[in-house]
């Protein structure tokens, strides 16, 4: 082995409210200093040659995960006005391939494996993306009559988008190819919406901070330098978007902070029109609004409703002080989204951290005609814990809900129920190449006690014959109320199946248990989310469900800032850590405005820069700022991208430089993929290839690496309380 790489240490000082404190690396941020590349390049090879021993698991794993995977697929289709929508993937072939074929009155969903006389593709991203090193899309629209498609690439990984339209119906281009002579518009950010005029389309720009802030208008033919700016958010703490309410009556923009939120429309049938408010912003109230065609609007709020309700207004009268309770607020059941149908809400809750959906019938020319709460049933599930969420819904007009349903053992199903009659059919279960069989697997839910008391749950999955204290990988996330839920993964098979248990701590800062649960893991509260994941790692042990020693962890993005803290405040309990573009130089990237997205994220972690105690209770569990040089370090494999814009590379550069400069006998491994961003590899068999990296280092770490385990007796047993399946 060579040694690992010794970036030079260059000291700057780094001052605020009388703190001082010395980064050695900070240099490392400056992208054009050739040494920073250089540094980067040594570090993957040093990573390489560290991780060359698990050469033959890593392709094992590989090749297992793509033996079960169906390389060449295609979705249910999805009914919009005169066609079939879907999308297909095919063997060797890295991205996937947007398509329609013609639908006839009454018609189901129709079975097809591609390639149809009648199928059209709209875009191939296998020739978009040929001979690049990353290729993404950004937002795809098709236009009101069907006739446009508008689409953004990015070739980088910054996220930074080229807008382009493509004609389609009876002299389409060819599926890969932009039309040849017509307009690109440059520098576009996520999220496109047509006006009705099927010719003028709505965009959005960012600033330098990467921060959504402006919505341009285009019309289809002309150069783009003649583009119209219709909306600009000055202030950084807020993002802009762009979409259309179901009914297609309006173009929405949405305006919004981490607590704080305005919506603005443009009728669809004016594009030049001057766009309206529907309620100025008052801190710390949030609402999203749709339209029923019967001339209402109902917005979800949390105005007086920490967990969300459903309001109705008239859509001539839309302020707040028409804002009338449609569905009201229930403490403990979050309402999370909002659908509507002709004669029905379809509504996105949690409850007993689990997702569920709920049709409520209503009235769209007299929402308050009945009692819509006391209607209402829930879309059906027969597992605990699983995941019920809804799909795609373009149909205003539809009498049927696409949804989707997984759990831990469970692959997805895509599913119809009828709204009229509640009857259920499955168009199509997630296939597993193999003879996957789920009654070889178990799945429960069991609660761990936190230092102050408060119960976590965790979600768990193993092997039905597996032994109790087995190794573990243990998954967190925990921010910005986003939830973790329990659904299937097919690559998860390569770690089951060699004995591990596979657990997801649902830790404060998420969403899983309500706003609540995410207000308490957040600002001055953050370090509950640190505290409920260690909790949770020593209740895995102590209960015998993970093995002493060999319990890993693995977290990405703000879920590597939770692995960074809990290496430091409890490295004895894990044998090692994945900790993927983590952020973990939490204070000195919360001061410094200039980079993306911190100004817009000091209501999620606190503002350092103006506010004392927010600089002190991040230094407190910032892990740069707390790495600890008195205690032996798990083994850790770091991953960044150089095009992030989300987690700059050099947080976790400078993280590993850090670890091995306190502890050398730390195994820190750091791969840097240079030309991609937050997302990792843009294909999918380069994201197999990573994933089967993971999954082979784990195995190793926790002494799982053999073959497939033969059934055992003393199998453990799930715990009652929890549900099994």
């Amino acid at each position: 082995m060579p040694a690992p790489p010794e970036p030079e240490r260059r000291p700057h000082v780094l001052r605020a409210h009388g703190d001082e404190r010395v980064d050695d690396w900070y240099w490392l941020g400056r992208r054009d200093d050739p040494a920073v590349v250089a540094h980067l390049e040594a570090e993957n090879a040093y990573a390489d040659a560290a991780l060359s021993p698990l050469a033959d698991l890593r392709r094992t794993v590989y090749d297992e995960m793509v033996a079960r995977i169906a390389e060449t697929d295609v979705s249910v289709p999805v009914r919009r006005g005169p066609w079939w929508y879907y999308v297909r993937t095919q063997e060797q072939k890295s991205y996937p391939i947007h398509c329609r074929r013609p639908a006839a009155p009454g018609e189901a969903p129709p079975q097809t494996a591609g390639g149809d006389p009648d199928e059209e593709v709209l875009l191939d991203e296998n020739l978009l993306g040929e001979g690049l090193d990353f290729f993404e899309t950004g937002s795809m629209a098709v236009s009101p009559d069907h006739r446009w498609l508008a689409y953004t690439t990015d070739s980088t990984g910054d996220e930074v988008y080229d807008l382009f339209f493509r004609p389609l119906g009876s002299a389409p281009v060819p599926g890969g190819a932009p039309v040849p002579g017509s307009e690109v518009v440059s520098g576009v950010y996520y999220g496109l919406a047509w006006a009705n005029d099927n010719a003028t389309v709505y965009y959005t720009r960012v600033d330098q901070a990467m921060r959504p802030y402006q919505l341009w208008r285009h019309r289809i033919g002309t150069d783009p330098t003649a583009d119209v700016m219709v909306i600009e958010e000055p202030d950084g703490r807020f993002t802009l978007s762009v979409g259309r309410t179901k009914d297609g009556a309006f173009v929405v923009v949405a305006i919004q902070s981490t607590s704080t939120s305005e919506q603005w429309l443009l009728p669809a049938d004016d594009p030049d029109a001057v766009p309206f408010v529907v309620e100025p912003r008052h801190p710390g109230t949030e609402y999203s609004v749709e339209h029923l065609s019967g001339g209402w609007f109902v917005i979800l709020t949390n105005d007086g409703a920490p967990d969300f309700a459903v309001m109705a207004a008239p859509d001539t009268s839309p302020g707040r002080d028409s804002w009338r309770p449609l569905l009201p607020h229930r403490a403990g059941v979050r309402v999370e989204d909002l659908d509507v149908f002709d004669g029905w809400l379809v509504v996105s809750e949690r409850a007993d951290a689990q997702a569920r959906v709920r049709v409520v019938p209503v009235d769209p020319s007299d929402p308050f005609g009945g009692e819509p709460l006391g209607a209402s049933w829930l879309v059906p599930s027969t597992e605990d814990p699983s995941t019920t969420w809804v799909d795609a819904n373009p149909e205003y007009q539809s009498t049927s809900l696409r949804y989707q349903q997984s759990s831990l053992v469970t692959p997805r199903g895509i599913f119809d129920v009828d709204l009229r009659t509640g009857a259920v059919t499955l168009w199509k279960r997630q296939p597993v190449l193999g003879g996957y069989d789920p009654d070889q697997y178990r799945t429960y839910r069991v609660w761990a006690e936190s230092a102050d008391g408060v119960e976590v749950p965790v979600s768990v999955v193993h092997r039905a014959d597996q032994p109790a204290g087995a190794p573990c990988v243990l998954y967190g996330y925990g921010a910005y109320e986003h939830s973790v839920d329990p659904v299937f993964s097919s690559l998860r098979l390569s770690l089951l199946d060699r004995g591990c248990t596979y657990a997801i701590a649902h830790v404060r800062g998420g969403g899983e248990l309500g706003r609540r649960w995410y207000e308490d893991g957040r600002r001055s509260a953050k370090q509950h989310t640190f505290s409920d994941f260690i909790a949770v790692a020593r209740h895995l042990v102590g209960t015998g469900v993970a093995a002493p020693g060999r319990l890993a962890a693995r977290g990405a993005s703000a879920g590597g800032l939770l692995m960074g803290a809990v290496v430091n405040q409890a490295p004895e309990l894990f044998c090692a850590v994945v900790a993927e573009v983590p952020f973990v130089d939490v204070l000195t990237t919360m001061l410094d405005p200039s980079l993306p997205l911190t100004v817009g994220e000091w209501e999620e972690w606190g503002d350092p820069l103006h506010d004392p105690e927010a600089y002190e209770w991040i230094r407190e569990y910032s892990p740069y700022d707390n790495v600890r040089g008195d205690v032996p370090h798990p083994d850790l494999l770091v991953t960044a991208g150089l095009h992030d814009p989300r987690v700059g590379y050099w947080e976790p550069a400078k993280w590993v430089a850090k670890l091995r400069s306190v502890d050398p006998g730390c195994r820190a491994l750091l791969r840097t993929e240079l030309v991609a961003g937050h997302g990792g590899p843009s294909g999918r068999y380069d994201a197999w290839r990573e994933e089967a990296l993971a999954t082979a280092f784990l195995l190793d770490a926790v002494g799982a690496s053999d073959g497939v385990p033969a059934a055992v007796s003393g199998a453990a047993t799930p715990p009652t309380a929890g549900g099994s399946s």
